[in-house]
Formats: C-alpha cells, sequence, structure tokens
C-alpha cells in the first residue's frame, strides 16, 4: 500500500516537474548545446548553416589569443575586488538597517533605489557625470581646488577599472544587503538575550554568534554576485566601450560573433564562459560546504 502511495507522490512530483523542465530544455539546454556544436565547427554568423566540423582547432585558436587572457585577467579582477567590497559593504549597511533606529524603514526604502535602475541607464546617467567637461563630479572637485583640468575617468587606462568596480559598488551593494538583512531577521534573539546576560560585549557576539550563524546567507549573496560578476558586459560596454584594459570575456565573445561573424571562436569563447562560471562555482560551493563541515556548522 505504502510503495503504490509513494509511486503515486512520484508521479504527481514529476508532473509538476516536466512543464519547467520542457521550459528550461528549449530556453536554455537546448541553446547552450548548440553553442558546444557550433564550437567545434568553422561556421560563420553569415551563413550558420554552412559548416564543417574542426575539432578542437577553434579553442586552441581562442587560448592562442592574447586578448582572451587579458579578458580573463580583467573579469576575475572585477569579480573578486567588485564581489569582496561589495559583501564587506553589505555587511555593514544591513547591520546598521538590522539596529532599532529611527528612519530605518526609509533607508530600507531608499538603499534599493540604486539596484532597481536597470544597469544600462545608471551606466549612461554614470558616464554623463564622469564626463571631463560637463560632468558634475569634475565640476565640484573643480570648485574644492582639487584640480584644475577635467579628469577623463573613463579614458584613463589606469582610473577606467577602479570607475567601473565603483559604479558596479554602487549599483549591486543595496543587492548584498537585501540578502544578508534577510539572514539579520532570521536569527534567533534568544541566543542574543543569554549572551547579554552572561556579560558577552557586543563584538564578541557579532564574531562568534552573528558571522556563523550569517554564514548561509552571506555564502548565499556572494554566490549569486559571482555569477553576475563573472560574466558583467552592460556596465563595461557602455562605460569604455571596446577598451582592451576593460574587456571582460563575454565582450570579447560578443565582439568575435557579432564583430567578425566568427561563429565558431565565437561559440568556443561562449562556451569556455559556460566552464569557467561552472568551475568557480563548483569550487566555491565545495570550499563553503567543507568550511561548514570543519567548523561543525
Amino acid at each position: 500500500m505504502r510503495i503504490g502511495l509513494n509511486a503515486t507522490r512520484a508521479r504527481t512530483a514529476w508532473l509538476f516537474l516536466v512543464p519547467s523542465l520542457v521550459v528550461l530544455f528549449a530556453v536554455a539546454l537546448w541553446p547552450l548545446g548548440r553553442t558546444f556544436l557550433f564550437s567545434f565547427t568553422d561556421a560563420f554568423l553569415t551563413e550558420p548553416d554552412i559548416y564543417g566540423y574542426v575539432g578542437f582547432e577553434n579553442y586552441f585558436t581562442l587560448f592562442e589569443d592574447p586578448l582572451w587572457w587579458q579578458s580573463v585577467r580583467n573579469t576575475l579582477f572585477f569579480t573578486v575586488i567588485s564581489v569582496s567590497i561589495e559583501t564587506a559593504l553589505g555587511l555593514a549597511i544591513a547591520l546598521l538597517l538590522n539596529a532599532h533606529i529611527s528612519g530605518r524603514g526609509l533607508m530600507r526604502a531608499v538603499i534599493l533605489i540604486p539596484w532597481s535602475i536597470p544597469v544600462v541607464v545608471s551606466a549612461r546617467m554614470w558616464q554623463w557625470m564622469l564626463h571631463d567637461q560637463f560632468g558634475i563630479l569634475n565640476h565640484v572637485l573643480k570648485l574644492m581646488g582639487f584640480i584644475d583640468n577635467g579628469i577623463a575617468w573613463t579614458a584613463n587606462p589606469n582610473l577606467v577599472m577602479p570607475v567601473i568596480i565603483a559604479v558596479d559598488v554602487w549599483i549591486t551593494t543595496p543587492f548584498m544587503v537585501l540578502l544578508i538583512l534577510a539572514g539579520l531577521q532570521m536569527l534567533p534573539k534568544s541566543i542574543y538575550e543569554a549572551a547579554s546576560i552572561d556579560g558577552v560585549s557586543e563584538w564578541r557576539q557579532f564574531t562568534a554568534l552573528t558571522l556563523p550563524l550569517l554564514a548561509p546567507s552571506i555564502a548565499v549573496a556572494v554566490l549569486f554576485r559571482l555569477l553576475d560578476a563573472l560574466r558583467m558586459f552592460d556596465l563595461s560596454f557602455v562605460l569604455s566601450s571596446n577598451s582592451d584594459d576593460t574587456k571582460t570575456v563575454s565582450i570579447y565573445a560578443r565582439e568575435v560573433l557579432v564583430n567578425f561573424q566568427d561563429m565558431g571562436v565565437g561559440s568556443a569563447a561562449s562556451a569556455a564562459i559556460f566552464l569557467m562560471i561552472a568551475i568557480v562555482t563548483a569550487v566555491y560551493v565545495t570550499v563553503f560546504r567543507l568550511n561548514r563541515r570543519l567548523l561543525g556548522v
């Protein structure tokens, strides 16, 4: 009797899952499979139906291109720095918003504004504010006497990457705040009351209670940001166009595929991006789980 009930439940579960799996296959797995297929061909975007198989030649061409490796370095540098800053700021702001202070409801609403604006709109807005002649930032710096002439923030190769990181931090820190704040509000209040009764300092409560209990929420927030940062395209493309100093792997793949019409190498670059993100995600999840087991959390 119980076996029949379990079989019925399994059939019902699959009945609900099948529509989602069909949609996932149509919008994700099928295009991904076609991308891997074209990465082994000599197809061009002008005639995608006419191609021959060339094996791993496109991958060899990709990995021999110094610009590809520069785009990989740019992407990893952007990801590590921006996600680290956003995590630290997100945690600090979330702790502030979680405290019992007046006006925190309004602050929670206001802080989400940068994240609610489309990235392209935010990038264009910052591009105007950073303009060397008409930008408000240079105007303020001139009034304060810090500079005499406007600074070309997005044209200077030494400044453009820090600028992109700063804009990304402004845009996506609210996302980190939102996830971390949700985790903070799920923490049991009783353990803090017991710690206060025992005379445990607030800093000790933060390091021994808050951080370990909040680790899963922070890990999820960081994982989402890693996935987003590794495939960053629009922010860098709008602020610096095709500059090699800020070219990410997504911009590189788009350039090869659209500008050069090389569907084979472009697909190889896209497949490499997918594999890179998958490897980083797998390593991150594995390390996080291992640390939690070692800590016994």
